[in-house]
Protein backbone atom coordinates (compact mmCIF):
# COMPACT_ATOMS: atom_id res chain seq x y z
CA UNK A 1 0.00 0.00 0.00
CA UNK A 2 2.90 2.62 0.92
CA UNK A 3 3.90 4.65 -2.14
CA UNK A 4 0.49 3.77 -4.26
CA UNK A 5 -2.27 5.79 -5.51
CA UNK A 6 -5.07 6.05 -2.31
CA UNK A 7 -7.46 3.66 -2.26
CA UNK A 8 -11.20 3.78 -2.66
CA UNK A 9 -12.31 4.01 0.79
CA UNK A 10 -15.31 6.13 3.13
CA UNK A 11 -13.63 9.86 3.27
CA UNK A 12 -11.63 9.96 6.40
CA UNK A 13 -12.45 12.08 9.66
CA UNK A 14 -9.13 13.05 9.81
CA UNK A 15 -5.87 13.72 7.92
CA UNK A 16 -2.84 13.54 9.18
CA UNK A 17 0.22 15.13 7.10
CA UNK A 18 3.55 13.40 8.02
CA UNK A 19 4.26 10.08 8.83
CA UNK A 20 7.29 10.21 11.44
CA UNK A 21 7.13 9.92 14.97
CA UNK A 22 4.60 12.18 15.52
CA UNK A 23 2.16 10.88 12.86
CA UNK A 24 2.35 7.46 13.18
CA UNK A 25 1.94 7.37 17.14
CA UNK A 26 -1.64 9.98 16.35
CA UNK A 27 -2.55 7.39 13.52
CA UNK A 28 -1.91 4.29 15.97
CA UNK A 29 -4.24 6.00 18.61
CA UNK A 30 -6.73 7.11 16.13
CA UNK A 31 -6.79 3.08 14.77
CA UNK A 32 -7.43 1.36 18.58
CA UNK A 33 -10.37 4.19 18.30
CA UNK A 34 -11.57 2.95 15.09
CA UNK A 35 -11.76 6.61 14.03
CA UNK A 36 -11.25 6.71 9.92
CA UNK A 37 -7.93 8.70 8.97
CA UNK A 38 -5.69 8.93 5.81
CA UNK A 39 -1.94 8.95 6.85
CA UNK A 40 0.07 10.58 4.17
CA UNK A 41 3.84 11.59 3.11
CA UNK A 42 5.17 13.64 0.47
CA UNK A 43 8.83 11.30 0.86
CA UNK A 44 9.00 7.93 -1.36
CA UNK A 45 9.14 6.30 1.55
CA UNK A 46 10.19 5.96 5.32
CA UNK A 47 12.90 8.49 7.16
CA UNK A 48 16.24 6.22 7.31
CA UNK A 49 17.99 8.27 9.86
CA UNK A 50 19.17 7.75 13.23
CA UNK A 51 18.19 11.45 13.99
CA UNK A 52 15.97 11.38 16.91
CA UNK A 53 18.00 8.64 18.79
CA UNK A 54 16.94 8.96 22.38
CA UNK A 55 13.61 7.60 24.23
CA UNK A 56 12.88 8.93 27.15
CA UNK A 57 11.45 7.17 30.20
CA UNK A 58 7.79 8.89 29.79
CA UNK A 59 7.91 8.06 25.82
CA UNK A 60 8.42 4.13 26.52
CA UNK A 61 5.11 4.62 29.26
CA UNK A 62 3.62 5.70 26.07
CA UNK A 63 4.78 3.46 24.20
CA UNK A 64 3.97 0.66 26.44
CA UNK A 65 0.26 1.73 26.63
CA UNK A 66 0.28 1.60 22.40
CA UNK A 67 1.50 -1.51 22.74
CA UNK A 68 5.32 -1.27 21.21
CA UNK A 69 7.47 -0.71 23.78
CA UNK A 70 9.05 -4.13 23.82
CA UNK A 71 9.69 -4.34 20.35
CA UNK A 72 11.35 -1.05 20.60
CA UNK A 73 13.09 -2.13 23.65
CA UNK A 74 14.25 -5.50 21.31
CA UNK A 75 15.41 -2.75 18.77
CA UNK A 76 18.36 -0.29 20.53
CA UNK A 77 19.85 -0.73 23.78
CA UNK A 78 20.71 1.39 26.87
CA UNK A 79 22.90 4.45 26.09
CA UNK A 80 27.01 3.51 26.45
CA UNK A 81 29.45 4.96 28.63
CA UNK A 82 30.67 8.08 27.36
CA UNK A 83 34.43 8.16 26.87
CA UNK A 84 36.16 11.26 26.06
CA UNK A 85 39.65 11.07 24.94
CA UNK A 86 41.77 13.53 26.47
CA UNK A 87 45.24 14.79 26.59
CA UNK A 88 45.91 12.67 29.83
CA UNK A 89 43.65 9.44 28.07
CA UNK A 90 40.93 8.23 27.90
CA UNK A 91 37.75 9.29 30.55
CA UNK A 92 34.57 7.20 30.55
CA UNK A 93 31.51 8.61 32.20
CA UNK A 94 27.79 7.40 32.31
CA UNK A 95 25.81 9.35 29.50
CA UNK A 96 23.27 9.54 32.22
CA UNK A 97 22.90 10.18 36.07
CA UNK A 98 19.31 7.86 36.89
CA UNK A 99 18.43 5.44 39.16
CA UNK A 100 16.82 1.97 38.35
CA UNK A 101 13.06 1.49 37.99
CA UNK A 102 10.66 1.99 40.99
CA UNK A 103 6.86 0.40 41.09
CA UNK A 104 5.46 3.81 40.55
CA UNK A 105 8.38 4.85 37.58
CA UNK A 106 8.85 1.25 35.96
CA UNK A 107 11.26 3.13 33.37
CA UNK A 108 13.67 5.32 34.23
CA UNK A 109 16.55 4.77 31.59
CA UNK A 110 16.40 6.44 28.38
CA UNK A 111 16.84 4.02 25.54
CA UNK A 112 19.01 4.53 22.52
CA UNK A 113 16.97 3.36 19.14
CA UNK A 114 18.13 4.64 16.06
CA UNK A 115 14.93 6.92 14.64
CA UNK A 116 14.43 4.91 11.76
CA UNK A 117 14.29 1.72 13.93
CA UNK A 118 10.94 3.29 15.75
CA UNK A 119 9.31 4.25 13.03
CA UNK A 120 9.43 1.30 12.10
CA UNK A 121 8.36 -0.68 14.84
CA UNK A 122 5.47 2.09 14.95
CA UNK A 123 4.79 0.78 11.42
CA UNK A 124 4.28 -2.81 12.40
CA UNK A 125 1.94 -1.46 14.98
CA UNK A 126 -0.37 0.36 12.66
CA UNK A 127 -0.23 -2.42 10.25
CA UNK A 128 -1.66 -4.58 13.05
CA UNK A 129 -4.77 -2.12 13.58
CA UNK A 130 -5.14 -2.80 9.32
CA UNK A 131 -3.86 0.89 8.34
CA UNK A 132 -0.33 2.15 6.48
CA UNK A 133 1.39 5.37 5.34
CA UNK A 134 0.50 6.11 2.17
CA UNK A 135 4.18 7.64 0.49
CA UNK A 136 4.68 9.89 -2.15
CA UNK A 137 1.44 11.32 -1.73
CA UNK A 138 2.20 15.61 -1.22
CA UNK A 139 -0.48 18.15 0.47
CA UNK A 140 -0.61 21.08 -1.82
CA UNK A 141 -3.80 22.83 -0.79
CA UNK A 142 -6.42 23.00 2.07
CA UNK A 143 -9.49 25.00 2.62
CA UNK A 144 -11.33 24.85 5.23
CA UNK A 145 -14.99 25.73 6.73
CA UNK A 146 -16.84 25.19 9.69
CA UNK A 147 -18.10 21.55 8.98
CA UNK A 148 -14.87 20.40 7.60
CA UNK A 149 -11.47 20.57 5.99
CA UNK A 150 -10.42 19.91 1.99
CA UNK A 151 -6.85 18.71 1.41
CA UNK A 152 -5.83 18.66 -2.28
CA UNK A 153 -3.10 16.01 -2.35
CA UNK A 154 -0.78 15.01 -5.50
CA UNK A 155 -0.50 11.09 -5.31
CA UNK A 156 1.26 9.21 -7.65
CA UNK A 157 -1.90 9.05 -9.85
CA UNK A 158 -3.03 12.70 -10.04
CA UNK A 159 -4.45 15.24 -7.44
CA UNK A 160 -7.22 14.42 -5.69
CA UNK A 161 -9.28 16.76 -3.40
CA UNK A 162 -9.53 14.68 0.55
CA UNK A 163 -12.52 15.78 2.68
CA UNK A 164 -12.43 15.56 6.45
CA UNK A 165 -13.28 16.92 9.79
CA UNK A 166 -10.08 17.58 10.68
CA UNK A 167 -6.59 17.96 9.44
CA UNK A 168 -2.87 17.61 11.50
CA UNK A 169 0.18 18.62 10.10
CA UNK A 170 2.70 16.52 11.57
CA UNK A 171 5.19 17.35 8.42
CA UNK A 172 7.90 18.60 10.42
CA UNK A 173 10.31 22.21 11.22
CA UNK A 174 9.55 22.88 7.66
CA UNK A 175 5.68 22.33 7.50
CA UNK A 176 3.91 22.96 4.99
CA UNK A 177 0.36 23.09 7.06
CA UNK A 178 1.66 25.54 9.26
CA UNK A 179 3.14 27.87 6.51
CA UNK A 180 -0.43 27.50 4.66
CA UNK A 181 -2.06 28.78 7.98
CA UNK A 182 0.03 31.30 8.44
CA UNK A 183 1.12 30.55 11.88
CA UNK A 184 4.23 32.21 13.30
CA UNK A 185 6.83 30.65 14.14
CA UNK A 186 9.44 32.58 16.09
CA UNK A 187 12.48 31.62 17.82
CA UNK A 188 16.06 31.98 16.88
CA UNK A 189 18.97 30.08 15.38
CA UNK A 190 21.14 29.10 18.40
CA UNK A 191 24.63 29.74 16.33
CA UNK A 192 25.60 26.13 16.02
CA UNK A 193 26.24 24.16 12.16
CA UNK A 194 26.59 20.50 12.70
CA UNK A 195 26.85 17.22 10.32
CA UNK A 196 24.73 14.57 11.43
CA UNK A 197 25.53 10.81 9.89
CA UNK A 198 24.91 7.34 10.03
CA UNK A 199 27.89 5.37 8.98
CA UNK A 200 29.93 2.17 8.98
CA UNK A 201 33.80 2.89 10.37
CA UNK A 202 36.63 0.59 11.11
CA UNK A 203 38.77 0.63 14.00
CA UNK A 204 36.27 1.59 16.63
CA UNK A 205 34.50 -0.27 19.49
CA UNK A 206 30.98 -0.54 20.13
CA UNK A 207 31.24 -0.64 23.84
CA UNK A 208 31.01 3.51 24.38
CA UNK A 209 30.25 6.49 23.05
CA UNK A 210 33.41 8.04 21.62
CA UNK A 211 34.10 12.05 21.95
CA UNK A 212 37.08 14.07 21.08
CA UNK A 213 37.69 17.47 21.52
CA UNK A 214 34.97 18.16 23.66
CA UNK A 215 34.15 21.54 24.40
CA UNK A 216 35.73 23.48 21.64
CA UNK A 217 34.45 23.94 17.93
CA UNK A 218 36.74 20.98 16.76
CA UNK A 219 34.57 18.36 18.48
CA UNK A 220 33.41 15.24 16.83
CA UNK A 221 31.60 12.15 18.69
CA UNK A 222 30.83 8.43 17.22
CA UNK A 223 27.99 6.76 19.04
CA UNK A 224 27.39 2.87 18.23
CA UNK A 225 23.57 2.73 17.35
CA UNK A 226 22.55 -0.63 18.88
CA UNK A 227 20.26 -2.58 16.51
CA UNK A 228 22.70 -1.95 13.57
CA UNK A 229 25.83 -1.91 12.78
CA UNK A 230 26.30 1.37 11.99
CA UNK A 231 27.09 4.65 14.69
CA UNK A 232 25.97 8.21 14.51
CA UNK A 233 28.84 10.54 13.70
CA UNK A 234 28.18 14.38 14.98
CA UNK A 235 30.23 16.70 15.50
CA UNK A 236 30.09 21.22 14.66
CA UNK A 237 31.07 22.53 11.48
CA UNK A 238 31.24 26.34 10.30
CA UNK A 239 28.94 27.73 8.47
CA UNK A 240 30.34 29.37 5.69
CA UNK A 241 31.55 26.20 4.51
CA UNK A 242 30.32 23.25 2.39
CA UNK A 243 30.77 19.90 4.60
CA UNK A 244 31.54 16.86 2.24
CA UNK A 245 29.47 13.85 3.59
CA UNK A 246 31.35 11.47 1.33
CA UNK A 247 32.81 8.52 3.54
CA UNK A 248 36.41 10.14 2.37
CA UNK A 249 35.24 13.37 3.34
CA UNK A 250 33.93 12.38 6.67
CA UNK A 251 37.08 10.12 6.96
CA UNK A 252 39.39 13.24 6.84
CA UNK A 253 37.28 15.82 9.04
CA UNK A 254 37.42 12.86 11.66
CA UNK A 255 41.12 12.60 11.38
CA UNK A 256 42.27 16.70 10.84
CA UNK A 257 39.86 16.70 14.50
CA UNK A 258 41.05 13.50 16.52
CA UNK A 259 44.64 12.71 14.51
CA UNK A 260 43.34 9.24 14.76
CA UNK A 261 44.22 7.82 11.39
CA UNK A 262 43.36 4.38 12.83
CA UNK A 263 39.52 5.17 12.64
CA UNK A 264 38.32 5.12 8.84
CA UNK A 265 34.59 5.64 7.46
CA UNK A 266 33.92 3.47 5.04
CA UNK A 267 30.00 3.76 4.06
CA UNK A 268 27.69 6.07 4.91
CA UNK A 269 23.82 5.48 5.60
CA UNK A 270 22.56 9.08 5.65
CA UNK A 271 23.86 12.44 6.34
CA UNK A 272 22.56 15.26 7.15
CA UNK A 273 23.92 19.34 7.91
CA UNK A 274 21.56 21.55 9.59
CA UNK A 275 21.86 24.82 11.64
CA UNK A 276 20.14 24.38 15.36
CA UNK A 277 17.17 26.41 15.86
CA UNK A 278 14.37 26.82 18.69
CA UNK A 279 11.25 27.66 17.41
CA UNK A 280 7.73 27.91 18.60
CA UNK A 281 4.71 27.93 16.65
CA UNK A 282 2.21 31.10 18.00
CA UNK A 283 -0.73 28.58 18.08
CA UNK A 284 -1.34 24.76 17.52
CA UNK A 285 -4.20 25.29 15.98
CA UNK A 286 -6.98 27.04 13.81
CA UNK A 287 -9.98 25.75 13.41
CA UNK A 288 -10.11 22.34 12.14
CA UNK A 289 -6.71 22.50 10.93
CA UNK A 290 -4.03 21.38 14.32
CA UNK A 291 -0.26 20.91 14.36
CA UNK A 292 1.55 18.56 16.20
CA UNK A 293 5.38 17.68 16.29
CA UNK A 294 8.33 19.58 14.67
CA UNK A 295 5.49 21.22 12.94
CA UNK A 296 4.78 22.82 16.15
CA UNK A 297 8.27 22.95 17.48
CA UNK A 298 11.89 22.68 17.22
CA UNK A 299 14.51 21.85 19.50
CA UNK A 300 18.29 21.52 19.09
CA UNK A 301 18.98 17.98 19.45
CA UNK A 302 20.59 18.04 23.17
CA UNK A 303 19.09 16.01 25.65
CA UNK A 304 17.15 13.91 23.40
CA UNK A 305 13.91 16.24 23.65
CA UNK A 306 12.27 16.95 19.81
CA UNK A 307 10.71 13.23 18.91
CA UNK A 308 9.50 12.57 22.39
CA UNK A 309 8.28 15.81 22.78
CA UNK A 310 6.32 15.13 19.36
CA UNK A 311 5.36 11.69 20.35
CA UNK A 312 3.58 13.11 23.68
CA UNK A 313 1.71 15.93 21.46
CA UNK A 314 -0.04 13.36 19.61
CA UNK A 315 -0.64 11.34 22.26
CA UNK A 316 -1.87 13.82 24.13
CA UNK A 317 -4.27 15.21 20.89
CA UNK A 318 -5.66 11.58 19.80
CA UNK A 319 -8.26 10.62 22.33
CA UNK A 320 -9.58 14.35 22.30
CA UNK A 321 -10.06 14.41 18.73
CA UNK A 322 -11.41 10.53 18.88
CA UNK A 323 -13.87 12.21 21.91
CA UNK A 324 -14.96 15.39 20.30
CA UNK A 325 -15.56 12.93 16.99
CA UNK A 326 -17.94 11.20 19.09
CA UNK A 327 -19.75 14.15 20.46
CA UNK A 328 -17.73 15.38 23.04
CA UNK A 329 -17.80 19.40 23.59
CA UNK A 330 -14.99 21.01 21.50
CA UNK A 331 -13.41 22.67 24.68
CA UNK A 332 -12.08 19.25 25.12
CA UNK A 333 -10.35 19.34 21.74
CA UNK A 334 -8.66 23.32 23.05
CA UNK A 335 -7.31 21.58 25.92
CA UNK A 336 -4.89 20.07 23.45
CA UNK A 337 -2.98 23.22 22.73
CA UNK A 338 -4.09 24.67 26.26
CA UNK A 339 -1.61 21.60 27.65
CA UNK A 340 1.34 20.97 24.96
CA UNK A 341 2.01 24.26 24.00
CA UNK A 342 3.35 25.30 27.42
CA UNK A 343 5.70 21.74 27.52
CA UNK A 344 6.96 22.68 24.48
CA UNK A 345 8.09 26.01 25.88
CA UNK A 346 9.65 24.45 29.08
CA UNK A 347 11.19 21.84 27.30
CA UNK A 348 12.74 24.36 24.82
CA UNK A 349 14.52 26.15 27.64
CA UNK A 350 15.71 22.97 28.87
CA UNK A 351 16.90 21.55 25.31
CA UNK A 352 18.86 25.18 25.09
CA UNK A 353 20.67 24.70 28.81
CA UNK A 354 21.84 21.82 27.81
CA UNK A 355 23.03 22.38 25.13
CA UNK A 356 25.09 25.53 26.59
CA UNK A 357 26.28 22.85 28.97
CA UNK A 358 26.81 20.49 26.89
CA UNK A 359 30.12 23.02 24.97
CA UNK A 360 31.38 22.26 28.89
CA UNK A 361 33.28 18.89 29.04
CA UNK A 362 31.71 15.67 30.94
CA UNK A 363 28.35 16.89 30.42
CA UNK A 364 25.82 14.29 31.69
CA UNK A 365 21.72 14.35 31.97
CA UNK A 366 19.92 13.43 34.85
CA UNK A 367 15.99 13.35 36.02
CA UNK A 368 15.11 16.29 34.07
CA UNK A 369 15.13 14.88 30.46
CA UNK A 370 13.07 12.26 31.55
CA UNK A 371 10.01 13.69 31.31
CA UNK A 372 8.30 12.20 34.28
CA UNK A 373 7.57 15.03 35.68
CA UNK A 374 5.84 17.59 33.39
CA UNK A 375 2.08 17.18 33.61
CA UNK A 376 -0.88 19.66 33.34
CA UNK A 377 -1.50 20.90 36.59
CA UNK A 378 -3.44 24.20 34.91
CA UNK A 379 -5.59 22.57 32.68
CA UNK A 380 -9.37 22.78 32.51
CA UNK A 381 -9.67 19.37 32.78
CA UNK A 382 -7.66 18.99 35.94
CA UNK A 383 -9.68 19.47 39.15
CA UNK A 384 -7.43 20.91 41.64
CA UNK A 385 -6.42 18.75 44.58
CA UNK A 386 -6.87 21.11 47.69
CA UNK A 387 -5.84 20.30 51.20
CA UNK A 388 -3.41 17.45 49.88
CA UNK A 389 -0.01 16.62 52.57
CA UNK A 390 1.11 13.83 50.44
CA UNK A 391 1.23 11.95 46.92
CA UNK A 392 1.11 13.26 43.56
CA UNK A 393 -1.67 16.16 42.64
CA UNK A 394 -4.17 16.00 40.03
CA UNK A 395 -2.76 17.04 36.83
CA UNK A 396 0.25 15.06 37.24
CA UNK A 397 1.76 11.93 35.70
CA UNK A 398 -0.87 8.64 37.29
CA UNK A 399 2.12 6.43 39.15
CA UNK A 400 2.52 2.86 38.38
CA UNK A 401 1.94 0.23 40.97
CA UNK A 402 2.16 -3.70 41.14
CA UNK A 403 -1.26 -5.07 42.82
CA UNK A 404 -3.06 -8.01 42.53
CA UNK A 405 -6.47 -8.83 41.03
CA UNK A 406 -8.79 -10.58 43.05
CA UNK A 407 -8.27 -13.58 40.69
CA UNK A 408 -5.45 -14.25 42.36
CA UNK A 409 -2.64 -13.15 39.37
CA UNK A 410 -0.89 -9.76 39.45
CA UNK A 411 -1.16 -7.03 37.49
CA UNK A 412 0.10 -2.89 37.17
CA UNK A 413 -1.60 -0.40 37.33
CA UNK A 414 -0.21 0.22 33.98
CA UNK A 415 -1.89 -2.72 32.64
CA UNK A 416 -5.12 -1.43 33.69
CA UNK A 417 -4.59 1.36 31.91
CA UNK A 418 -3.61 0.10 29.22
CA UNK A 419 -5.74 1.03 26.04
CA UNK A 420 -8.26 4.19 25.24
CA UNK A 421 -10.13 4.48 28.07
CA UNK A 422 -10.67 6.56 30.73
CA UNK A 423 -9.81 4.84 34.33
CA UNK A 424 -11.50 5.55 37.85
CA UNK A 425 -9.64 3.65 41.09
CA UNK A 426 -11.46 3.65 44.29
CA UNK A 427 -9.18 3.36 47.05
CA UNK A 428 -10.64 1.08 50.17
CA UNK A 429 -13.72 2.22 48.76
CA UNK A 430 -17.51 1.16 48.55
CA UNK A 431 -17.80 -0.57 44.83
CA UNK A 432 -21.50 -0.37 45.63
CA UNK A 433 -21.28 3.17 45.16
CA UNK A 434 -19.37 3.32 42.37
CA UNK A 435 -20.63 5.33 38.95
CA UNK A 436 -23.45 3.86 36.80
CA UNK A 437 -21.05 1.96 33.84
CA UNK A 438 -20.44 4.58 30.76
CA UNK A 439 -18.66 3.82 27.53
CA UNK A 440 -14.78 4.37 27.59
CA UNK A 441 -14.39 4.20 31.44
CA UNK A 442 -13.21 1.44 33.73
CA UNK A 443 -13.30 1.11 37.49
CA UNK A 444 -11.76 -0.50 39.72
CA UNK A 445 -11.30 -1.09 43.39
CA UNK A 446 -9.74 -2.20 46.55
CA UNK A 447 -11.82 -3.10 49.70
CA UNK A 448 -14.51 -5.12 50.53
CA UNK A 449 -16.14 -6.57 46.98
CA UNK A 450 -13.27 -5.13 45.12
CA UNK A 451 -11.72 -6.20 42.09
CA UNK A 452 -8.09 -5.03 43.30
CA UNK A 453 -5.60 -5.88 46.72
CA UNK A 454 -3.20 -3.97 47.76
CA UNK A 455 -1.38 -6.32 49.44
CA UNK A 456 1.95 -4.76 49.06
CA UNK A 457 0.57 -1.18 49.69
CA UNK A 458 2.32 0.24 46.71
CA UNK A 459 -1.04 1.52 45.03
CA UNK A 460 -1.83 3.33 48.54
CA UNK A 461 1.70 4.72 48.85
CA UNK A 462 2.07 5.82 45.31
CA UNK A 463 -1.10 8.18 45.30
CA UNK A 464 -1.10 8.80 49.01
CA UNK A 465 -4.73 7.86 49.68
CA UNK A 466 -6.96 7.36 52.34
CA UNK A 467 -9.60 5.27 52.81
CA UNK A 468 -12.77 5.86 50.12
CA UNK A 469 -10.66 8.28 48.03
CA UNK A 470 -11.33 7.76 44.04
CA UNK A 471 -8.46 9.10 41.16
CA UNK A 472 -9.79 9.33 37.76
CA UNK A 473 -6.96 8.79 35.18
CA UNK A 474 -7.05 10.44 31.80
CA UNK A 475 -7.02 7.53 28.79
CA UNK A 476 -3.33 9.36 28.83
CA UNK A 477 -2.09 8.63 31.71
CA UNK A 478 -2.65 11.57 34.24
CA UNK A 479 -5.03 12.36 36.81
CA UNK A 480 -8.02 14.10 36.48
CA UNK A 481 -8.81 14.42 39.68
CA UNK A 482 -8.50 12.75 43.16
CA UNK A 483 -11.59 13.84 44.31
CA UNK A 484 -15.36 12.31 45.62
CA UNK A 485 -17.97 10.87 43.59
CA UNK A 486 -19.78 13.61 42.81
CA UNK A 487 -17.48 15.89 41.58
CA UNK A 488 -16.05 12.64 39.24
CA UNK A 489 -19.36 12.19 37.65
CA UNK A 490 -19.70 15.89 36.68
CA UNK A 491 -16.47 16.03 35.69
CA UNK A 492 -17.08 12.77 32.99
CA UNK A 493 -20.31 14.32 31.64
CA UNK A 494 -18.10 17.65 31.08
CA UNK A 495 -15.67 15.71 29.03
CA UNK A 496 -18.44 13.65 27.22
CA UNK A 497 -18.32 10.48 29.29
CA UNK A 498 -21.99 10.01 29.20
CA UNK A 499 -24.46 7.65 30.72
CA UNK A 500 -27.07 8.27 27.90
CA UNK A 501 -28.11 10.87 25.73
CA UNK A 502 -26.62 13.97 24.34
CA UNK A 503 -24.11 15.46 26.60
CA UNK A 504 -24.45 18.34 29.10
CA UNK A 505 -21.93 20.48 27.25
CA UNK A 506 -18.55 21.89 28.90
CA UNK A 507 -18.39 23.20 32.73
Amino acid sequence: MEGEAMPRVPEPEVIICGAGAAGLTLAIDLARRNIGFLLIDKAAGPFRGSRGKGIQPRSQEVFEDLGVIDRIVASGGEYPVQRFYTDEGPVDRSAFELSGPTPEEPYQIPLLVPQFLTERCLRERLAELGHAPLYGHELTGIDQDDDGVSARIATPSGERTVRAAYLVGADGGSSFVRKSLDIGFPGRTLGVRAVVADVRADGVSTDAWHRWGEGTDTQVSLCPLYGTDMFQYVGPVPFDVDIDVSAAGLTALFHERTGRTDIVVREVSWASVFSMNARLADTYRIGRVLLTGDAAHVHPPTGGQGLNTGVQDAYNLGWKLAAVLDGAPDPLLASYEQERRPIAEAVLGLSERLLEAAKSRFTSRGREVSQLDLGYADSPLTIATPHRDKGPLAGERAPDAPVTGAGGLDTRLFSLFQGPHWTLLGYEADRTAAPTARKGLHIHTTGPRGDLNDAGGHFRDAYGLAAGQWVLVRPDGYMAAIADLHTIEAHLDAVGLRTGGASPGWR
